[in-house]
Order: C-alpha cells, then structure tokens, then sequence
C-alpha cells in the first residue's frame, strides 16, 4: 500500500504525513548517529541529510518513472537494498516519491525551467512536501533554492485542471463526464487514511478502538469509520503489521469501500459462497466470518501467487471454511462443476483501479485507454462466467474499485439484457441494517473520496429468478466442489 496520509499537501508545505508540521532540528552533519563533522566516505564532504534524501528520492524515481512495475513494488525492492535506512528515512522518501507521481505532470512542466537534471528537480518538489523549507534549503545550491522559491509563487489556478490535477489528457476527458468531477478528481489527488477492520470472530470494535487509544496508535488518531461496522480509520503512517492484534488475527487492513461492498453480498452462516476474484483475501476473510466459519467458502483467483499471499492472512483469521483454488482463464473444470450451486457470489473484477488513485497515484500513468478497452472484454467474460454458478434465488455481486461508467453501471447494463434470469436489487435496502448512516442514491452501491472518504468503487447486486421448471444440468451436477478435497 502506499502513502496513507490524510491531508493534503501543497507545494509550499512543510507538513508530516500525519499532517503535523515538522520541528525539523536535526542537524545537518550527521544522521541516525552519525558523528557531526564525518565526511561522506564516497566524495570527501561533509554528510548533509536533505542533500542524501535528494538523491535517495531521485534514485527511487528513476527506477518508478520507467513504469514496468508498481511504485509500491518499485519502493519495497528499493527499501530492502538499503537496510540501513531508519523508519524516519524511509517514510520521507516513500512521501517524496508519491508526491511527485500525484502531482508529476505539473511537477514536469516546473521542471521545464530551471538548470541541471529535470530528475532532480522533480526530486525537490517531492521533497518540498515532506522537510521544511529551511531543512530543505541546506541540500540545495543557490540556483536550486531561487527556482524552487520561484515555483512556490507560480499560482496553480491558472493551469488546466488537466495539468493542475496532473492528469493524462484521456483520463481528464472521462472523469470530466462525471458529477462533480472537480471535487472528484480533486479528492482522488489526495492522500488517503489508513482504514482497518476488526475480525468479527476474534473482536469487537469498540473494545479494540479502546485497545488502540491506549495502545500502539494513539498517535495515528483511532476513530471508527462513519459506514462500515468494523472499521477503524486511521491517520499517518502507522506501522500494523507489526502490531500484535494484526498478528494474531483481530485486525486487517480493508478500506472501508470493501468492507460495505462485503456486507453487499449479505452472506448467512452454512451457505455455499464464491469470492471469484479473490486476489488477496481481504474480502473473502470478511466474508468467512460473517458466516461465522460456517458452510464452504471458495476463493477463486487465476494467481496462484495472489492465493499464496492470502494464505497467511488466513492463517491468522481463525477461519476453517476457506477453499483456495487457482482456476483457469476460461472454461475450468472447477467452476463448470459448481454451476447453478452457489447462494452468494462475488466478482470483484479485475479493473482500471482509478478509484484507488489516492493510494496508486502511478496507476494514472501506468494505464492507456488500450488497456482499459481490454479490460471491458475481461470485465464481461468474468462476470458470464461468474454467474452460471449462482443457484436459482442466489445472489450475484458485480463489483470494481473504478469510478468508470463503462467499467461499473454499463458492464451491468449489458449483463442483464443478455440474461433477463437476473435482476437488478436495491443496493441501499440490503445495506441498510449493517451500514446505518449511509444513503445510496439508485441501486447501485457507488462510493467516492470526496464524498464518502473512502476509495472508489461500485457494486450492484443481481437476483437470479427461481425457474418454474428445474433446470436438468443443475440436477446432473457432481457434488459442490467436484471431488473430495
């Protein structure tokens, strides 16, 4: 995951990623006891802290900025090289670093001006956001410090939202169709709360909100989400999986968006569920303890190696009716076995991601509208496929984590009028018992930062009709999982 802060930082800030301004009185020779006066082994200089944070966030966003692999990915590889960075170190890079790719299509066009290398540049105003300018300063040379003061005065109104916001041109385009989109694109630019939830089986969360203020996070400012039951709403950066309640099963991490969307699906205890999409777990552990380990729960994913990483975090849940399977692209054995058996089930499809920008902020330049036609096609197969499992009164959920019509209310659209057997439910009404002061507007479950303070993301839930006569393959069918595992 990356950045987790909550408030907004402008250029001419100089604010910690809990948003607290920094006392910034290190001294500038030395650093993590590094002795005043001792020279950078590798040129003969006195060690200046801001200067080495320059070129540790250049370096970082010169791995990024070639896009082949997440930021997030990028940084832990970049992280695990240098093990002797300390916990402060690390935070003001990743911070520097996902500044720039928030804001790295402004940031470019201020790097037009100026003298030396644009990487550095970049580097700076990523930076800018993280030191003061005072502790700043010290790592920049004369010509340095007059750009950046030069940048601090331009007035950023005047830019196009498009550049403003740091947006692709074709990205602009689409979120520009969308109400509100100023306030949208606005919030999707901003970094984001940590969001956990309890783990029903193990805890309470008003005990645990206890726990916490007393505990690890009374610094990151614990207070329950507004929607979701079990969520806890978190500021900064604070370090949970290092937390004893993490590892021993009665937190996860699960922004409060999916932890609704799971409530959606409105599982009961002894029921046959599919998560199809399963990828990490973090919904199908919601999903099994809502069920209270009861029945069969199937988590379905193409990735064996998503389905690994989630075996740990199921390890620690307490849950015993959680089946991982690894199916294929098209036609598996598995899911044609299980057709029309299903009482709940969970496509959480793969997406453009867009709703999570103020997490993935490189997601915005990483994705091409090539890709996203692409993943129109994967969207609808998906979601065919998903719904010849769901059992006759069963319930489909279709669900991403974009802001797209074309990826969320028209990819349902189409479903239904090639499979007139389901119907469109009223999100809101099957919410409303769990989730008691969220109101929906139409029948979709559609959340947004900058109007809910969560991530992106839509959900609709289908009804699939009861036939008047039995359906024949149904009844031929093997037994609910195909074999005896």
């Amino acid at each position: 995951m990356s950045t987790t802060e909550r408030t907004s930082r402008q250029a001419n800030g100089s604010r910690r990623a809990d948003g607290r301004r920094r006392s910034d009185n290190r001294s500038q020779s030395g650093v993590q006891g590094r002795p005043d006066g001792r020279k950078d082994p590798a040129h003969g200089k006195p060690y200046v802290v801001s200067a080495a944070r320059v070129e540790q966030v250049r370096s970082v966003l010169g791995e990024v900025l070639q896009w082949e692999y997440p930021a997030d990915s990028v940084l832990s590889h970049w992280f695990r090289a240098r093990p002797k960075l300390g916990a402060r170190d690390r935070s003001e890079v990743a911070d520097a670093v996902f500044d720039v790719l928030r804001n790295l299509r402004r940031y470019r066009q201020f790097a037009e001006s100026g003298v030396g290398p644009a990487s550095r540049r970049l580097a700076i105003l990523g930076l800018a956001t993280v030191l003061s300018e005072e502790f700043l300063n010290k790592g920049l040379d004369e010509a340095e410090q007059n750009w950046l003061e030069h940048v601090r005065h331009i007035d950023v109104s005047s830019l196009s939202r498009a550049v403003r916001a740091s947006l692709p041109d074709w990205l602009d385009e689409r979120l520009s169709r969308l109400d509100d989109a100023d306030a949208l694109v606005d919030a999707l630019n901003s970094p984001a709360a940590l969001d956990i939830r309890v783990n029903p089986l193990k805890a309470e969360r008003d005990a645990m909100l206890m726990t916490l203020r007393l505990g690890p996070a009374l610094r990151f400012n614990p207070e329950p989400t507004p929607y979701s039951p079990w969520g806890i709403r978190l500021q900064g950066r604070p370090p949970v999986n290092r937390w004893p309640m993490f590892e021993n099963g009665e937190i996860e991490v699960q922004d409060e968006g999916s932890q609704i969307l799971t409530a959606l699906v409105g599982v009961k205890r002894g029921e046959m569920v599919i998560d199809y999409c399963a990828g990490a777990g973090g919904k199908t552990l919601l999903l099994g303890a809502l069920m209270r380990s009861t029945g069969r729960l199937y988590a379905f994913d193409v990735s064996a190696a998503r389905l690994a990483r989630a075996k740990p975090r199921f390890a620690r849940s307490g849950l015993s009716n959680i089946v991982s399977v690894v199916i294929a692209d098209n036609n598996d054995q598995r899911v044609r076995r299980l057709r029309g058996k299903a009482h709940r089930v969970l496509v959480d499809a793969p997406c453009s991601g867009l709703g999570t920008l103020r997490r993935n902020p490189d997601l915005k330049w990483r994705l091409h509208p090539e890709s996203l036609n692409e993943l129109l096609v994967v969207q609808a197969r998906i979601l065919r496929q998903a719904s010849q499992c769901v059992a006759p009164g069963g319930r489909l959920v279709y669900a991403t984590c974009s802001v797209l019509p074309e990826e969320n209310e028209r990819q349902v659209e189409a479903f239904l009028a090639e499979n007139p057997e389901f119907t469109l439910l009223d999100a809101g009404k099957i919410i409303k018992d769990r989730c008691k002061n969220l109101t929906l507007e139409g029948p979709w479950l559609a959340m947004r930062p900058d109007r809910h303070g969560t991530d992106g993301f839509f959900a609709a839930a289908l009804e699939r009709s009861k036939p008047s006569v039995p359906d024949p393959a149904v009844h031929a069918a093997s037994g609910p999982d195909g074999d005896s595992s």
